[in-house]
């Protein structure tokens, strides 16, 4: 898990450093940066998320790479929906809704068009993987 740690540091360094740009595996992809606080511990804790933008909402999905359980962030904003996201230079305050159903699906469907490794996530697990919109709050 360090390596994943190490990684996302990095991640979220350069997105700060380059107002939201950042390169390697999520280079010309929608990034955010999202501080959830976390459901056992209480901390506040970052990790950069793809997104896919919708109307006033960012929609972020709990892939984890087609792994069997759901991203730590997921059982935090479960716990604990609101939440902070960084898009650019921009931070708001957001709040987390988990969709389902129909609109879950046209959601992930529209993802898995823009990016095929979505589908291939979908393959790679028996789990449904949760699609949270991001709803800015107040």
């Amino acid at each position: 898990m360090a390596d994943m740690d190490d990684f996302n540091r990095g991640v979220i360094e350069e997105f700060r450093a380059n107002e939201g740009r950042v390169g390697g595996p999520f280079e010309g992809a929608p990034v955010l940066l999202l501080t959830s606080t976390g459901a056992k511990s209480g901390e506040r804790r970052t990790t950069p998320v793809m997104y896919l933008p919708d109307g006033e909402r960012m929609v972020i999905f709990a892939s984890k790479g087609g792994s069997p359980s759901n991203p730590a962030w997921y059982h935090n904003l479960r716990a604990n929906p609101s939440a902070t996201v960084e898009v650019g230079s921009d931070k708001l305050d957001v709040n987390a809704v988990v969709t389902s159903g129909e609109e879950r699906q046209r959601l992930f469907d529209r993802q898995a068009e823009r990016y095929a490794q979505f589908a291939d996530y979908a393959q790679k697990t028996s789990r449904e993987i949760p699609v949270v919109a991001l709803e800015p709050a107040g």
